[in-house]
């Protein structure tokens, strides 16, 4: 599965954005402790100025992995634009299939790579 996280990452990084969300579902349903694949969900919404459901994906990810520093600050920094925004971060639902829904209730995972990459994710968009 790491070859198709590495190809995900590669088609996000250029832009790709359809084909990185069909890999990283991919791995997701094939692997439901990767708070990576969870991860790269959440990269996609941010992409996609979808802050609501990178929000999601994040939480989801921390149920896989609490410790997961990159899904920490995720969830840390949407709580606080929404707040700034007004709006109360959602509620985590019941979980579904891994590709269609973030899962809250999944366990231990592979862990992701460095927090670094969200934040330069989140400074790009804020300048947009």
């Amino acid at each position: 599965m790491i070859e198709v996280l590495i190809e995900a990452e590669r088609a996000l990084t250029h832009g790709l954005v359809d084909q990185a969300e069909r890999l990283y579902r991919e791995v997701a349903d094939n692997d439901p402790k990767s708070s990576i694949a969870v991860m790269g969900l959440a990269r996609v919404a941010l992409e996609r100025g979808d802050d609501r459901t990178a929000y999601l994906h994040g939480r989801a990810a921390l149920a896989i992995d609490p410790e997961n520093p990159a899904a920490q600050h995720l969830v840390m920094r949407l709580t606080e634009l929404m707040a700034g925004r007004g709006e109360t971060p959602p509620s985590v639902e019941a979980p579904q299939r891994a590709g269609t829904q973030p899962s809250p209730e999944r366990t231990r995972p592979t862990r992701i790579g460095s927090p670094g990459l969200l934040e330069r994710l989140i400074g790009r968009r804020r300048r947009r």
